[in-house]
């Protein structure tokens, strides 16, 4: 069975080399104890604990699945004792409060301790990863009161959370959300309606299940401004942070899933179930944006940890796996034949699958230091700097999301490809990559989602293409440091044409969107997918620009680390990055080719 590696390497690199994460932790009160050796010992440990617990029930749990009988979901054999090591070793509190339990770590600890365990077992990872999302709501949003009754279970690990947004009647669209919230006497709710696709809805992982649900009261405005928040536990809190009598909200049936079989997928239904309201009343959607982003900046690890994955099985296998010769000549002439990777189709998937992985790893990265500076922000009372840097994260949130699990889920195809008849048996776990990656382009708002909130609302609406020139701006200034280096030169005037050419895209659809509206829609893909591209040449030009430096000076790595870095890059800019040019054609069409056909003419089957 291929086993997991964490990489270290690559995760280190980024961290101490090219975004200087030492210095970064040391600006933040939050980094105080986040010292270069105990960062390193935690990678470490947390690495060794997704190798030797996480990675070997990744198959297993998806042969097994989850089971409910009579209202009960059981997780795969080996979760519920791997989950009890990871409760017990302080995960799930890394980046929580100290107040709470926690250790108070910045919140990019938590997300390169959820990478690795995303990339080892990510239907495991989705249980402790819902929960981080409703501990962020309740700190948030929360009363003292809320705070001091759910937030250290949740810390701890004793407890789990979800988030309860979709019904059978509405995914995206929440305006039409129908469950019910009736005020009682004594201060609470009573919840009645279902929700479906509630990943760890139900489960036996943890002793209780704090569900954050959207939810109507009564005369409320419609659409989304009539809709609140709400806290309902399976079992209603009790004496010393321990449980009390069981709550009306059930677990109806598990999605029968084409991936991700081992996290539990539930049709929950709410029967009067008891609630308690989450900030203010009909507000509930602008304080579930707070665990939505926290989710997507989530999924897009699903786009870089498939791609390290499905990576690291198919090098092994390229270079193990024999079939012909070289066009170039015998590479092992004592062979019968010559090693897949000696094959430049095969090394076309390989590097591939690399510089997604890698180049992703770095745009997550660059994303967690901006989030480390709008939590500190929010915990010391400074709204100007939260709403700065949550402008700053808002605007690259969708491309996260969106670009990386797009490319994520390409990548795992290639991991497939290179496996060939074998990537299609399920012994070899190549096609369970596929198969769990495929989500990641759905949930928490599909692609085109994603595209529409980028440009329709970051760009256009709410920046008028300010934010746009603000990254391009960072982007260029980095460029032109460059210009004299006869090895980034290449990378640094691309760069400064794409800055140009991302800037004089985003002016021509918004002119044209004046004229036609359906111009933002069909734009948008292409607008995400660009951006991406551009965001990923940044990233990976960043990443050469410390490789080249490190090579004439000396690094922590070795000469082939470096070597290869500035190889993937180059590969990267002529390989990859060309595919950006094609989006800007693509999404300067007039939306007429889309719009101009009748809906009766898309089929003449009846």
């Amino acid at each position: 069975m291929p086993v997991y590696k964490a990489p270290l390497r690559d995760m280190k690199f980024l961290l101490n080399e090219v975004f200087d994460y030492p210095r970064h932790y040391k600006s933040l009160k939050s980094g105080e104890n986040a010292t270069p050796d105990i960062v390193d010992a935690i990678l470490t440990e947390c690495g060794r604990f997704c190798e030797d617990v996480l990675s070997p029930l990744y198959q297993s749990g998806d042969e097994e699945g989850c089971t409910l009988k009579d209202g009960v979901v059981t997780t795969p054999a080996g979760y519920k004792e791997a989950y009890n090591q990871y409760a017990m070793g302080g995960w799930q509190g890394l980046s929580a409060p100290e107040a709470f339990g926690g250790q108070g770590l910045p919140a990019s600890m938590g997300l390169l301790k959820q990478e690795m365990m995303g990339t080892a077992n990510w239907s495991f990872s989705m249980y402790p990863g819902l929960s981080m999302g409703a501990m962020n709501t309740i700190f948030l949003h929360g009363s003292e009161d809320q705070k001091r009754t759910y937030l250290t279970p949740l810390t701890e690990g004793r407890w789990g959370g979800t988030m309860c947004l979709t019904e059978p009647q509405c995914g995206t669209d929440l305006g039409q959300v129908k469950t019910k919230a009736e005020p009682q006497a004594d201060g609470s709710y009573h919840l009645t309606g279902t929700k479906i696709f509630i990943s760890s809805g139900d489960h036996d992982l943890t002793e209780n299940i704090i569900h954050i649900v959207l939810a109507r009261l009564p005369d409320a405005p419609k659409g989304t401004r009539g809709i609140s928040l709400f806290i309902v536990p399976k079992f209603m809190p009790g004496a010393n942070d321990g449980i009390g009598e069981r709550n009306a909200v059930t677990c109806g049936s598990l999605e029968k899933k084409m991936g991700i079989k081992a996290s539990a997928t539930c049709v929950m239904n709410f029967d009067g179930a008891t609630g308690f309201l989450i900030g203010p009343e009909n507000e509930g959607l602008n304080c579930m944006f707070t665990f939505m982003n926290t989710a997507r900046i989530g999924t897009a690890i699903q786009g870089v940890g498939p791609a390290e994955l499905s990576y690291q099985w198919a090098l092994d296998y390229a270079k193990e796996r024999r079939s012909m010769r070289a066009l170039s000549g015998k590479k092992e002439p004592d062979q019968v034949a010559d090693a897949l990777i000696h094959h430049a189709d095969v090394r076309r998937m390989l590097l591939t699958q690399k510089a997604i992985a890698e180049g992703g790893r770095a745009m997550l990265y660059y994303a967690a230091r901006l989030a480390d500076h709008m939590v500190e922000g929010h915990s010391e009372g400074d709204q100007k700097k939260t709403d700065k840097y949550d402008d700053k994260l808002g605007f690259l949130t969708p491309i996260l999301k969106g670009f990386l699990t797009e490319l994520g889920y390409e990548a795992s195809n290639l991991g497939m490809q290179v496996f060939g008849g074998h990537g299609y048996i399920r012994e070899h776990g190549m096609e369970q990559i596929v198969r769990d990656t495929r989500i990641a382009t759905l949930y928490e708002g599909t692609t085109g989602i994603q595209a529409l909130d980028l440009l329709g609302r970051k760009v256009l609406l709410m920046t008028r293409g300010g934010a746009v020139r603000e990254f391009t701006a960072k982007i260029a200034n980095f460029a032109r440091k460059h210009l004299t280096d006869k090895r980034l030169r290449p990378y640094a005037i691309e760069l400064l044409k794409l800055t140009a050419q991302w800037n004089l895209l985003t002016v021509r659809v918004m002119l044209a969107a004046r004229k036609d509206r359906d111009m933002v829609s069909s734009a948008a893909h292409d607008f995400l997918m660009y951006s991406g591209y551009v965001t990923m040449a940044y990233m990976w030009a960043r990443q050469a620009a410390v490789a080249a430096e490190r090579l004439d000076k000396g690094g922590e790595e070795s000469e082939a680390f470096y070597q290869s870095k500035l190889a993937t890059a180059e590969f990267y800019y002529e390989r990859l990055l060309p595919r950006a040019q094609s989006h800007a054609t693509s999404m300067l069409s007039p939306s007429r080719n889309l719009m101009q056909m009748p809906k009766e003419a898309f089929a003449f089957n009846h």
